[in-house]
């Protein structure tokens, strides 16, 4: 079978082409430095010749409202029309757990945009849908941050590594399209303002975890169960406590 993956030299398309790889799966990296760049549709129509499958895992290289919708809205039209003139079977993307749940945001409007022109186009499609992943730590502190100290609110979430997102994303793939939603998260519930004021700490980081029951998940207000994964999710088995790259080296 073969599988381009869009976003595929990223921390979780390298990780899909990987495992697809080593099931025998004939497995694309495609991304602009590999000559293929789904906004602006250079290399799409020469990667996807032949293609049976087409992941996309990319992401937008910014979080600004505009920029960011102009990304998914732009980068997915292109590939669904690529795909649909390649006579692409399956088309599966990757997306967040609670979308729907955290319009005030422009970068979960831009998701939830991007699963709206998949759902409405001619492709078969699964959308596999993850909540955040341990490799984000740094990354939410920071997204959080006030001078010397994050806020978070004390809202519940379940974090995962991702390796298991990238074995859910190939595991989809292969199979066939579900042409709805299916959610992966990791196996423990945290309060946020708990789970980043030890995971900071583990690291080293000196910032002041804030409680703070107003604090905005990327510029949408949460509620206690907003980053929660429905009943029917999958979940992964590595837990935060015993991940190697808990500490942050290297990160």
């Amino acid at each position: 079978m073969k599988v381009v993956v869009i976003g595929g030299t990223g921390l979780i398309g390298s990780k899909v082409v990987a495992r697809l790889g080593e099931h025998g799966h004939e497995a694309v990296a495609a991304a602009p430095n590999t000559g293929v760049n789904a906004l602006t549709g250079e290399g799409l129509a020469e990667a996807l010749a032949g293609a049976d499958v087409v992941v996309d895992v990319s992401n937008s290289p910014s979080f600004e409202d505009a920029a960011v919708l102009e990304f998914f809205t732009t980068s997915t039209r292109n590939l669904l029309a690529a795909e649909a003139a390649a006579s692409v079977g399956h088309h599966v993307a990757l997306s967040v757990v609670g979308t729907e749940r955290l319009q005030q945001s422009g970068y979960f409007r831009a998701k939830a945009a991007q699963e709206k022109l998949i759902e409405d186009g001619a492709v078969p499609y699964s959308i596999v849908r993850a909540t955040q992943f341990f490799e984000f730590v740094k990354a939410m502190a920071d997204a959080a941050a006030e001078g010397d100290s994050v806020r978070f609110a004390p809202v519940l979430f379940q974090p995962i590594v991702s390796d298991e997102v990238a074995q859910a994303v190939g595991r989809t793939a292969v199979g066939s399209p579900v042409k709805g939603m299916v959610e992966v998260a990791g196996p423990e519930q945290f309060r946020m303002d708990r789970f980043f004021r030890e995971a900071l700490a583990f690291r080293g980081d000196p910032r002041e975890v804030v409680t703070d029951p107003q604090a905005r998940y990327f510029g949408a207000e949460v509620g206690e169960r907003t980053l929660l994964p429905g009943a029917e999710a999958t979940l992964g088995e590595v837990r935060f406590g015993t991940w190697p790259g808990r500490d942050g080296a290297g990160r």
